[in-house]
């Protein structure tokens, strides 16, 4: 047998499974309850925004080819899937226009579009005897975040080995959410996270495609398969992140395994977590906010404009760099668009990454004054703006991006955001249905009731 299948070794895995399948609702704390409200709503609005999109079409005309058996409703389409599908479906929709929630506490992670789309599948499962309330969507979603940021603090060097984290770590914690959620032990949720680990992928050449937000939907199908495998005794290894060839070791140049458990059950990850005011690459947003800033403060003439100075975390021009975006979803990735849409509209919303606004000549124009610089004494949230305009000099600074845990946006902002990305999808009455259907999320007995307002 395996050294790593013995049952009986505490291991830095086990610990961690053996603490996230104790935990009960009781246990999170108001602030961890309040956040995992102000996360189904973002993400679903975002998952319902994402729903039309070509991407999905095409995807969901290939789905319906070799779906199994129709369980799981597809969000924002008169459609079932199985339960592998479906997950697939949602968690590549909710990521598409890149507005989903961040955390940026150590990882650059998406959580909820995996972890999200996992539990809706596995709360329309056939076999469930009972229904999944409120309560207990609410307790796997924060028993999942934990699982997928701190697998991903342990290997530090992830992100620059060109790894999309949401496609790896969104499978770790999508497995241990889908887990928790059909009521595995220890043991069993163990298994589901060395099953859902096994199968993490994505690549961050993929930004600017089809393939990035895909990679959101197939860690989550990786954790439903993980979940449902580990229900029956499919077994894994027992130290799939700290192990000689585990997770922080080869998928990082740097392993930091202890990180799994530190300062474990002080607190909740999902406590930290980050919302989206722009539908755009996280790391572009305090940049973004900085040119609002000298569009609402400056009656500015774009065409007069001689140039746009920026000062940025080096990790925005690594991540960011594309200068002649081609496409919508190139643009997003891109900081020289994010800076001309941000000045010539004075917002960044799913329109400013469109196609149309790709190609449109006066941004393009404009995208050729903007001249970014890395600083790397600057936060990943924080940014410098200037806009010389007839040799006067205009800046602005910002120190935490919108957003982000240090500058969060309030319940009304984040509710304004889902109904105008809900309304169209679903209409204004089912819309505001779901929104309060989620403001008491923890006190609801049933959550089909929610997804059947979202189909």
């Amino acid at each position: 047998m395996d050294q790593n299948l013995k049952t009986d070794a505490v291991t830095l895995t086990k610990t961690l499974c053996g603490h996230l399948a104790a935990a009960r609702f009781s246990d999170l704390t108001p602030a961890a309850v309040r956040e995992a409200r102000r996360g189904v709503l973002d993400w679903i609005g975002c998952a319902l925004a994402g729903s039309g999109h070509k991407t999905i079409t095409t995807l969901l005309d290939v789905l319906q080819e070799t779906s199994g058996k129709p369980q799981a409703t597809v969000l924002g389409r008169k459609l079932k899937l199985g339960l592998l599908d479906a997950p697939l479906a949602n968690g590549q929709m909710g990521h598409i226009l890149d507005f989903d929630d961040t955390h940026m506490g150590g990882v650059v992670l998406h959580t909820s579009s995996p972890v999200l789309a996992a539990l809706f599948a596995l709360a329309e499962r056939s076999k469930n005897k009972a229904a999944v309330s409120g309560a207990d969507l609410a307790l796997a979603y924060a028993v999942g975040f934990e699982a997928g940021v701190r697998s991903g603090r342990t290997a530090p060097g992830h992100h620059k080995g060109g790894w999309h984290l949401t496609g790896t770590l969104g499978s770790i914690a999508a497995g241990v959410a889908g887990g928790k959620l059909l009521g595995l032990d220890a043991q069993r949720l163990t298994y589901a996270m060395g099953i859902a680990a096994t199968q993490a992928a994505g690549m961050q050449q993929n930004r600017g495609t089809m393939c990035k937000s895909f990679h959101a939907g197939k860690a989550a199908s990786n954790g439903v398969l993980a979940a449902l495998l580990a229900e029956r005794g499919f077994d894994s290894t027992q130290e799939i992140i700290e192990g000689k060839r585990g997770y922080s070791r080869i998928y990082s140049d740097t392993a930091a395994p202890d990180e799994l458990v530190a300062g474990l059950g002080k607190g909740w990850l999902i406590e930290s977590n980050g919302h989206k005011p722009y539908a755009c690459g996280v790391v572009l947003h305090p940049l973004i906010d900085a040119v609002v800033a000298l569009h609402n403060r400056h009656n500015i003439d774009p065409a007069a404009v001689s140039e746009i100075g920026l000062r940025v975390n080096p990790l925005v021009l690594s991540i960011t760099g594309v200068v002649e975006p081609q496409s919508g979803l190139q643009s997003k990735f891109s900081t020289l668009h994010s800076a001309a849409v941000a000045l010539i509209d004075g917002t960044a919303g799913m329109a400013q990454y469109s196609d149309a606004r790709a190609a449109d000549p006066a941004v393009a124009a404009l995208r050729r004054k903007v001249k970014p610089v890395a600083d790397d004494t600057l936060r990943k949230d924080e940014a410098y703006a200037t806009v010389t305009v007839n040799g006067t000099r205009h800046e602005v600074h910002i120190a935490h991006a919108s957003g982000t845990a240090d500058n969060p946006m309030s319940d009304a902002a984040i509710e304004a955001k889902f109904m105008a990305n809900a309304t169209p999808a679903i209409g204004a009455d089912r819309a505001s249905r779901a929104r309060d259907f989620v403001a008491s999320l923890e006190k609801q007995p049933n959550v089909r009731e929610l997804i059947v307002l979202l189909a």
